[in-house]
């Protein structure tokens, strides 16, 4: 199929150097906060890039769920795809699209995890439902059908069915410490405004990017 017509012009704002905060993640926070007043689906999904053992990247969507000037954290299986991935290779790249507003924001870092006091902080938060699905996967694995989930979650419920439940050895949160931060902004005739911060020392620098 040909979709090579399918375009549209981005025409709802620009960004200039002197827009922009001096500190990255200050103004990762003003263009969150906008799209979050713009009622954004899911707008803390971010895109995660990583590179396996046998260098094959791969990429999938999660959501962030802290944010402060050390980094960008996430919650997963320790055991996951994703997280075999970092072991053995902890640069990765996030993508947040937050395309309604015909904006980008790309972050290179590394990933660590983080304390399990602070999982458990998070595990605490979520739904039962959501602390019982931890447990439950075996993420990344392959499983024979949607009967195996049904039969540990049965499981779960009557194991922890008193009490509270505790947080899995086995999961628990990636802080993602970014050295690069790039903003881009959509414009017409596809010359969009791009912005990146590179780590230097404990300085930022700022620089335009070509569209």
């Amino acid at each position: 199929m040909d979709i090579s017509n399918i375009r549209n012009e981005y025409t709802q704002s620009g960004l200039t150097r002197d827009e922009l905060d001096t500190c990255p993640h200050l103004q990762f926070d003003k263009w969150f906060k906008q799209a979050q007043i713009a009622q954004l689906h899911e707008v803390n999904a971010m895109s995660i890039a990583t590179v396996s053992s046998t260098s094959e990247p791969s990429i999938r969507t999660v959501l962030l769920k802290i944010y402060d000037e050390r980094g960008f954290v996430f919650f997963t299986n320790y055991t996951s795809q994703k997280a075999q991935d970092i072991e053995n290779n902890s640069n990765v790249s996030l993508l947040f699209p937050w395309l309604p507003l015909e904006r980008q924001v790309r972050i290179s870092g590394t990933a660590e995890k983080i304390t399990k006091k602070e999982s458990f902080s998070y595990f605490t938060s979520r739904p039962k439902g959501s602390q019982l699905g931890a447990w439950i996967s075996p993420q990344s694995q392959i499983i024979e059908s949607r009967d195996f989930l049904k039969q540990k979650l049965a499981e779960m419920k009557s194991k922890f069915a008193i009490g509270k439940i505790p947080l899995p050895n086995a999961w628990g949160g990636y802080r993602i410490v970014p050295h690069r931060y790039e903003f881009w902004q959509g414009r017409s005739s596809r010359l969009h405004d791009r912005f990146v911060y590179k780590k230097s020392n404990d300085n930022w620098l700022i620089e335009r990017l070509a569209p």
